[in-house]
């Protein structure tokens, strides 16, 4: 088996009107996403998941030159990952097709993880 990270896209405004939602709205949204994460940890594929903060750093160039945000002029927005383990891209990318994103238009990218000797 081979290791894949999926990589949830989101449109700013999309997390930004997440952030707008009633106590009770994110706790339906956060059900569907451990009910989606949850079928794929049944079936043994999960290797790990984490959500990440809108707000971080991004170090560029060999002058270490420090920004703000993972993001400057960019309309998307990387919200959390996932590792899994699948046979082929093509199961990876049939494990992502419940992912909760596609609910807000987000996206998801699905990249096998390369191993060197």
């Amino acid at each position: 088996m081979n290791k894949y990270m999926l990589a949830f896209w989101n449109a700013i405004p999309s997390e930004e009107s997440f952030a707008q939602l009633s106590p009770e709205a994110i706790q339906v949204e956060i059900e569907k996403w451990n009910n989606w994460i949850g079928g794929i940890a049944a079936q043994g594929k999960m290797v790990a998941t984490e959500a990440l903060h809108n707000t971080g750093k991004t170090v560029s160039g060999s002058a270490n030159i420090v920004t703000d945000g993972p993001f400057t002029e960019g309309k998307e927005i990387i919200g959390g990952f996932m590792i899994l383990t699948a046979d082929s891209l093509e199961e990876a990318v049939e494990l992502s097709k419940g992912c909760p994103i596609y609910d807000s238009e987000g996206r998801v990218e699905v990249r096998q993880i390369q191993f060197f000797n």
